[in-house]
C-alpha cells in the first residue's frame, strides 16, 4: 500500500512508516532475509525500541543499514494536563513545529485512548472547537501511531491500554490511507500492537463514500457521529450533511458489514433547544430503524468558541426516555477531561501559539 502524506519529505523515512509487506519488500530488495521485517516490528510495536542498536538479535551490519535508512522520529509531549477526573491531555509537537492532541482516559480496569488524525480538521462542525483552525494537514501513520506509542509508555501493566478511539482532531476517513496502515498496526496481533478489533473505534462525520472501503479494509468498531435526525438542522451543524445527506448516510450505515452480534455506534450531541426536544428523539428512532444501531448521547460540552449550551438534566433525561420507549439502547456519555478541555468537541491544539507557547 502506497501510502500519502502532505509531511515534509525527509532524506530518511520514519520505520514507522512502513507496514509488514512493505518492510519485507525492502529487506528483500537489499539481500536482508525478509523475515527479519517481523523481528523489527516486533521490537518497535511489542518490545518498544526507540533505536536499532536495541535490536540485538539482529546483525550489527543489519542494523547499520536500517540507520542509514530509516529514523524513529521523535515525538516530544510539549504540554500535558491532568483533569480533576483523571485524565490526561497531550500536546504532542510534530517535525514542523506544528501540534496534535491526544487524551489518555482511565477506565476500571484500562485505559482508553482518543487519537487525531489531522492537525485541524476541514468538516466545520459547529460545535467543534478543533473546525476553528480548519484543516491543516493530514497526520502521517507514523505520527498517528506515535500517540499511541507514547501513551502506552505512561500506563502500567496493571491498567494497560486497551482501547483505542480515533475522536480525537480530524476525519479519519479524509486520512484514509494514513489511518488504515495505522490502524492494521494496532490490530497485528503477530508484529504490531495486537490490538483487538472490537476495542478500535472510528468517529466519522459521514464521508460516505469511505464507508465501503473500511467495511471492506477492516472489522474494527464504527462510530457516526450524527446530532440531528432531519437534513436540516444537520446542515446547520455539520456542513457535510450538504454534501452527504442523511437519506445517503444511514443507506451506508444500513449496507456496511456488521458481525451478527455488532452494531453502529451513533453519537449524537444534545445542544440546548438545537436538536434536544422529545420530538427529535422520535425523528431519530425513525431514522435509525433501517441500522443495527445503539446510541451515545452526549451532553454539549460548552466551551468560549460557542454559543451552543448544555441542555437540562430533565431534558436530557426525557431524550433518552423516549429512545428507550423505542427500544434503542441509548447511553448518557458525561465526557470526562471537560475542565482541561479535553472532552469532546474540546481539542484544539492551539497551534497558532504552540511555537511562542512552548518555545519553539
Amino acid at each position: 500500500m502506497t501510502l500519502t502524506t502532505d509531511h515534509p519529505s525527509d532524506a530518511k523515512h520514519d520505520i514507522r512508516e512502513f507496514d509488514r509487506d512493505r518492510l519485507f519488500q525492502w529487506c528483500r530488495d537489499r539481500d536482508m532475509a525478509p523475515y527479519r521485517a517481523g523481528q523489527i516490528l516486533k521490537w518497535i510495536y511489542s518490545r518498544g525500541a526507540g533505536s536499532f542498536d536495541e535490536m540485538t538479535d539482529i546483525a550489527k551490519a543489519a542494523r547499520r543499514m536500517l540507520a542509514d535508512h530509516f529514523v524513529f522520529s521523535d515525538f516530544p509531549v510539549a504540554r500535558m494536563e491532568t483533569s480533576a477526573d483523571g485524565s490526561r491531555k497531550y500536546l504532542f509537537r510534530l517535525k514542523d513545529g506544528l501540534g496534535v492532541e491526544s487524551v489518555l482516559i482511565p477506565e476500571k480496569d484500562h485505559h482508553t485512548l482518543c487519537i487525531s488524525t489531522q492537525v485541524g480538521c476541514a468538516m466545520g462542525c459547529r460545535f467543534c472547537m478543533t473546525a476553528a483552525s480548519g484543516l491543516i494537514r493530514n497526520l502521517t501513520a507514523g505520527e498517528i501511531l506515535g500517540q499511541v506509542l507514547a501513551a502506552r509508555r505512561e500506563v502500567t501493566e496493571d491498567k494497560r491500554l486497551t482501547n483505542i478511539v480515533l475522536m480525537g482532531m480530524g476525519e479519519p476517513l479524509a486520512n484514509y490511507e494514513a489511518v488504515i496502515h495505522a490502524v492494521r498496526v494496532m490490530t497485528d496481533i503477530e508484529t504490531g500492537l495486537g490490538l483487538s478489533t472490537r476495542r478500535v473505534t472510528l468517529s466519522t462525520a459521514g464521508l460516505v463514500p469511505r464507508f465501503a472501503d473500511l467495511g471492506k479494509d477492516t472489522r474494527i468498531r464504527l462510530a457516526v457521529s450524527l446530532n440531528a435526525a432531519d437534513n436540516a438542522t444537520r446542515d446547520e451543524l455539520m456542513p457535510i450533511n450538504r454534501t452527504y445527506p442523511l437519506e445517503a448516510l444511514i443507506d451506508a450505515c444500513a449496507r456496511y458489514p456488521l458481525a451478527q452480534r455488532d452494531k453502529i455506534t451513533f453519537e449524537y450531541i444534545l445542544i440546548k433547544d438545537v436538536n434536544d426536544s422529545v420530538d427529535a428523539a422520535r425523528r431519530l428512532s425513525r431514522l435509525l430503524h433501517p441500522v443495527k444501531a445503539k446510541i451515545n448521547l452526549i451532553p454539549f460540552n460548552e466551551h468560549p468558541a460557542s454559543n451552543f449550551r448544555r441542555p437540562d438534566p430533565t431534558v436530557i433525561a426525557a431524550f433518552q426516555e423516549a429512545l428507550a420507549a423505542k427500544n434503542y439502547t441509548a447511553i448518557i456519555r458525561h465526557s470526562k477531561g471537560s475542565d482541561i478541555s479535553a472532552a469532546c468537541g474540546q481539542l484544539s491544539a492551539a497551534n497558532q501559539g504552540i511555537r511562542e507557547s512552548e518555545g519553539l
